[in-house]
């Protein structure tokens, strides 16, 4: 199994812990991984990494789809790549209607038809076979109609890219995990019990697998990419407070009552109860409620938190699943120089 590390913070000021990274990078880690919300985002933040490390693949995760034209991403995308030698990877994502709609001000549109197409039409111009064309529901290129002028050519980029840059989605939902198995190499599940993998993500992955233009593909061609919390504190209560804060903001608040991915997603994995308690407190202001309606053993299932033996004995499950094939690199967010050492001391 490999390890990742997460390479941003969100917050009022751009900052990226590059000690840490680098302390990582020296510890034999594989990955780093930005992302973006609605402030910093993850393209400029993934250049600043690759241009102060020398062996870490740097990643997004993600990349807001509705925010960028598939070009524009296979641009930045081919760039990256070319100037680190090889070492960037792309990770993509629909985000959710809230922030494309009332962030990017675009139609959030069809999530899955837009994923399909967007990788479909990167993997075009990565591959320079033909200048680019495409017709589809969501990308009409070159584009024709009411407001252009009809003078759009197909374009062959200037710039020879990889056909074989890695691309990932982020999903949890069955329908995007069917579709992250389909057409992309690998999948950010966000979290994951690795105990539940069988139940809760593999039946959705083979059914994608099974829709797949590769003939054979399989969780063996595929890469699984889960992101886990890591806290050393011989005080197990305390070392689950801020998890729990971030799974109530999560399963409670990211989307509306009838449209959370997170919620429905803590409901598959046997918490529907305590999801709704979560959802019912955060929605109504209640935050210290939501975060403390989150069960202890949802912390521990899909993080490692508290004194360094709980935490070895919870990365057994962890590491049965990567021999399974069922966990490719677990992303770890930590502050602490001492949760890297364990976990590269332990896996790698």
């Amino acid at each position: 199994m490999k390890l990742g590390i997460g390479a941003l913070g969100f917050g009022p000021k751009a900052s990226i812990q590059i000690d840490k990274i680098k302390h990582a990078e020296s510890l034999g880690f594989d990955s780093a991984w930005t992302a973006e919300a609605y402030g910093n985002d993850a393209a400029t933040t993934a250049a600043w990494v690759l241009a102060q490390t020398t062996t870490l693949k740097v990643g997004t995760s993600i990349m807001q789809m509705p925010a960028r034209t598939p070009a524009m991403t296979a641009m930045t995308a081919m760039t990256l790549d070319h100037l680190s030698g090889g070492r960037f990877l792309l990770g993509l994502g629909p985000s959710g209607p809230q922030v494309i709609e009332g962030w990017h001000g675009v139609p959030y549109g069809r999530p899955l038809t837009r994923t399909r197409e967007y990788i479909q039409i990167i993997r075009q111009i990565l591959a320079r076979e033909a200048p680019l064309q495409f017709q589809g529901k969501e990308y009409t290129i070159p584009l024709t109609g009411e407001g252009t002028t009809n003078l759009g050519k197909p374009l062959k980029s200037i710039l020879h890219g990889n056909p074989d840059l890695p691309i990932y989605t982020a999903s949890i939902s069955p329908a995007g995990l069917r579709c992250a198995a389909e057409v992309a190499d690998g999948v950010f599940p966000l979290w994951m019990d690795p105990a539940k993998f069988e139940d809760v993500l593999q039946p959705y992955l083979e059914e994608g697998f099974a829709k797949s233009d590769k003939p054979g593909k399989s969780l063996a061609d595929f890469e699984i990419l889960p992101g886990v919390s890591v806290i050393i504190n011989d005080d197990i209560e305390a070392a689950r407070q801020p998890v729990k804060g971030q799974l109530a903001l999560y399963i409670g608040g990211m989307g509306a009552r009838d449209k959370n991915f997170y919620n429905d997603y803590a409901k598959r994995m046997g918490y529907e109860e305590a999801a709704g308690k979560i959802q019912d407190f955060f929605l109504s202001g209640k935050r210290e409620e939501a975060a403390a309606a989150v069960p202890d053993s949802l912390v521990d299932a899909m993080h490692l938190v508290g004194p360094k033996d709980h935490i070895r004995d919870r990365l057994q499950a962890w590491k049965e699943a990567g021999k399974k094939g069922y966990v490719t690199s677990m992303n770890i967010n930590t502050a602490q120089p001492e949760a890297l050492e364990l976990l590269a001391e332990e896996l790698l």
